[in-house]
Order: C-alpha cells, then structure tokens, then sequence
C-alpha cells in the first residue's frame, strides 16, 4: 500500500489504465514522484510547463486517452494555462494535476515560494472543472470527478490540486485503487432518432458537416452519407473522415463562397460534432452562416446544440452511436450518384478561388501525405497550415490537426507532434511550424531525442512574421516587430544531434521524406519558403 498520498495518487492513475504523464519535477510537488519511478507509468519530462500541456494535447488526440500533466505550484499552473485554452477551445480532454503551498499557507499572502494570489480561480477559467483537495480521504472521489470531468462529456481540460502537507499526508487507510467501467455512449431518446431518420429520408439534397466530435466516427458518417447520397464537407479537426478523392467528400473550408453556396441550396443539413464555430463558418468575417432551415444537430455537448445556430432538431448524444442508430431506423437509399456533381463542383469552384500561393502550398501538404500517407501532421499557426486549412484533405481521421484555429497559440506544433509520437510511435509524425513560432517552444527539441520519436521537423522560414506582416500591410500599416532573425537551424539540430537538411524544391522535399521514411529518426528540415512563392 501508498505510505503517501502522493504515492497513492500514482497507484490510482495507473488502475485508471494512464500509461504516461507530461510533467517537471519541482520542490513542491516531490511526493507526485515518490512511487512514479516504481509504476507502471512513464513519465515525459518536458522543458517548460507549456510544451508539456502541448504534448500532453497531441496525445489526447491521437490515444484517445486524456492527457495527464503534473505541474509545481504558482509559475507551474501559469505557464501551463496557455496549453490548456488550446486544449479547451479544442475540445481535447487534459488532467491537469498541481501542487499548492500547504493548507495554512494558503491566501495568506506571506510571501511563500510560488504563491500566488488564487492558483485555483486561474485554473478554473481555463478548465472545464477545477478542485483542491483538502484531506487524503477526499483524493479517490476528487479524482473520479475530474477524470469525468475531462472525458465524461465534451472533452477538455479538467484541473486538480493538491497542497503540499495533503500530498505528503498518511494514505495507507485508503482502499486499494480499482479499475473503473467506461459509461455507455450517451443516446438520444428513440423519438428524436426516429424523427431524425425520417426528416433526412425525405430529403432531395441532404448535406453533412462533420466537425472534430465526428473523428470517432468515421465509419458511421461514411456508411450514412453513401445512403443519403450527402456531401460531407469536413471542418479542419474532421479532415479525413472522407479519404482524398471520395466522390462525396468536400475537404474545403465552409467558410469558402462556392461550400458555403452548397450548404445553403442543401434541403437538410446534418451538422455532428461541429460547434458551427467562425473559425470555420465564418473565418473572412462575412457574417453568420448560409440560411439552414431544416438542420439538425447532433452533439455531446447539450450547450453548444443551441450556440451560433439553432437547429430544427437537437440530438444530445455520442456521435457514432447516435449515427448508429439513425441508419438502424432506416433512411432508405439514395441514388448512386446523389450529392456527388454538387460536391464536385463545389470542391472545383473552391480550389479555383484559391491563390496561387495557396495552391503551392497546399501541394507542399500533398507532398507530404502522399510520400508519407501514414504519416501524423501537426500544424502550427504558419502559412502552409493556413492554406491547408482551407483547402488539405487529410488521408485518414486524426492526421490532420494544428492550432491554427480556436485558441491559436503559437509554438503548439513542436511538442504536441511529440506527444502524437509517443501515443503511435509507430507511425512517422511530421511537426509543420514556423521560423517564428517555433522559437516561442524551442527548448521542446530536446524531448524527441529523450523518448526516441519518429519525427521530422518541417520548418517553414520566412525570417520572421511573415503572415503578420502581409496583414499589416492589408490595413495601411507599416510593418513593425514583424522581422525577426531566426537563429541558425543547422547548428540548432546539431546541438540535439538530429539530421538537418534545406528544402529548396519540391524535389528536395519528397528526396527528403523518403529518406526519413525510410528509416526511423529525428530530423529537421529547413524550408526556404520564399522558393515556393
């Protein structure tokens, strides 16, 4: 049994089936570490609370399972809140786990080491929950609601703290730590199913959008809309839900004028796992959405069924088992080629509208998935992720995501591509960042070489802010701050003793990636993004 609470809080993680945890070790939350070395679980050190939440981030999104942080008292819980917007914009699950000066301590004011004037009220703003456990008795309850917290419904970041005289309390009197049953997907009630099946059975031109609360269901979005006869056009989080070419699949921006055109001719909309968000719907500021008077809403998050557009019909559920049972209920079959001019032509108007420099880009992206098409690409907010966005489509579900939208941290691609290594270390992961924002996490560089990742580091250099400065320059402003030095990328991966290689070509590129295909490694690949203008 635990002699500490601290070393039964690992005990009750490992039963709960958590294989790594994101995390620095500091003087207040030693006793997090007092059994960690003897468990089960593996433990990431990362260079600064904010990559770790970031990689803490790419795991959740390709495991399936939240991603578990430990993080010190006061600069711990600040640095790492930044990850945890991204994580809550994004709807990713975190368990955020902190230390706190003792029970006595706190609010006082007295000057302790790391104390801050409400650690927990700064936690709660960035969380979906957030709660401190007082004695070792309230730990096994405390932590079952912050797991359900984080998982139980609409994924995002949930936070628990624990002083450090609690931490270092006697636990031997706890029980032993047992495994917990997952829940049953939620379900609408069979009405709302049934009605659902029978509003998109009569439908003449029915149309999906997919959204990041569809990916775990891919099968069942597939099987639908080949009934339906219904495009399925893919927010950014939902890319590859529909493979490249899938004759119904719209891989394209709702934001773009030709989809948003295909949204408002449909007679039914059926809109899953999609908050209907503007950094989708809306990213050119146009203003609302195409008129959808028949749409239908199916989300775990019974909010967000009545945010930014109200629909005909709400389904509360899980998006696969409520598909699920829509298409047990039976909505007939459509004919083979419904839907598919409309998403053709659709799909034809938007890249045609796409600038050339967009068009280069996207093709980069290309490059990439078809030299590499297991490979896991994560973006940060730099110029070929802004294109792929509008207009990438991703070879499979989950290989496509990037911080771009939402929160739009920079520095996000680095470490979370770490984490998606360490979830699937058996496919290549390819980090897209830029010259800029790859130095706000630069010291994360160290972490692939520690846990022997499958990675390549594609940074674009453009020596500086370039996207900044373009929207500068759009509004009449001289460009200031914008040009920033990048440091010397070789020696940079020297220092880590990766591989580094220019990219001047496409050629180049794909030369590249064969070899890092090839062979598993870490390397880095510096992009002159100015031979691809």
């Amino acid at each position: 049994m635990a002699s500490t609470l601290g070393n039964y809080l690992i005990e009750c993680l490992a039963a709960r089936g958590v294989q790594h945890v994101f995390g620095i070790p500091g003087v207040h939350n030693l006793e997090l570490y007092r059994g960690l070395a003897r468990s089960s679980i593996r433990h990431v050190t990362g260079r600064h609370e904010q990559g770790l939440g970031f990689m803490a981030d790419g795991y959740a999104r390709i495991s399936g399972r939240p991603g578990v942080c430990f993080t010190i008292t006061g600069p711990g819980l600040t640095n790492i809140t930044t990850a945890m917007g991204q994580a809550y914009g994004d709807s990713i699950p975190l368990v955020v786990i902190a230390s706190e000066n003792k029970l006595a301590e706190i609010g006082q004011g007295c000057g302790q080491l790391h104390e801050g004037r409400d650690q927990l009220g700064i936690a709660a703003r960035v969380s979906v929950a957030a709660e401190r456990v007082t004695s070792p008795g309230a730990l096994p309850d405390a932590l079952e609601r912050t797991f359900a917290a984080a998982t139980g419904g609409r994924p995002r970041p949930a936070y628990l703290e624990i002083p450090r005289d609690v931490l270092a309390a006697d636990a031997t009197s706890l029980p032993v730590p047992t495994p917990l049953d997952r829940p049953a997907p939620r379900l609408p009630s069979a009405a709302l199913v049934a009605e659902a099946a029978r509003r998109l059975a009569q439908c003449r031109s029915p149309l999906i959008l997919a959204g990041g609360g569809a990916l775990g269901a891919r099968d069942e979005v597939c099987a639908l809309a080949v009934k339906l006869g219904a495009p399925v056009v893919m927010t950014i989080n939902a890319r590859g839900l529909l493979p490249p070419g899938h004759p119904l699949g719209v891989s394209l921006s709702p934001s773009l004028a030709p989809v948003r055109a295909l949204i408002a001719a449909s007679d039914g909309v059926l809109a899953v796992g999609t908050e209907l968000g503007p950094t989708d719907y809306d990213m050119y500021s146009e203003g609302g959405f195409p008129p959808m008077p028949n749409l239908i809403r199916i989300d775990i998050d019974d909010e967000q069924l009545a945010r930014n557009c109200a629909p005909a019909l709400a389904l509360h559920g899980d998006a696969g088992a409520t598909l699920q049972a829509i298409l047990a209920a039976g909505v007939g079959a459509a004919p083979a080629d419904r839907g598919r001019a409309a998403a053709t032509q659709a799909s034809t108007q938007a890249r045609a509208l796409l600038s050339a420099a967009y068009q280069r880009e996207i093709g980069f992206l290309e490059v990439i998935r078809d030299t590499l098409p297991q490979a896991i690409l994560v973006g940060d907010s730099t110029q070929p992720v802004y294109a792929g966005n509008l207009g990438f489509a991703a070879a499979t579900p989950g290989s496509w995501f990037n911080s771009a939208t939402g929160y739009g941290t920079l520095g996000f691609a680095l470490p979370a591509s770490t984490g998606a290594s360490i979830a699937a270390p058996e496919r290549p992961v390819v980090c897209l960042i830029g010259d800029g924002g790859l130095q706000f996490t630069l010291a994360e560089l160290a972490v692939p070489r520690d846990v022997g990742s499958w990675s390549a580091i594609i940074v674009w250099n453009n020596r500086g802010y370039r996207e900044i400065r373009h929207s500068m320059l759009a509004v009449d402003i001289e460009p200031e701050g914008v040009d920033v030095r990048p440091p010397e990328f070789a020696a940079i991966a020297r220092a880590y003793g990766y591989a580094h290689e220019r990219i001047d070509s496409t050629a180049s590129l794909e030369r590249a990636l064969r070899a890092f295909g090839a062979r598993r490694q870490v390397v880095l690949l510096e992009v002159d993004a100015h031979a691809f203008e």
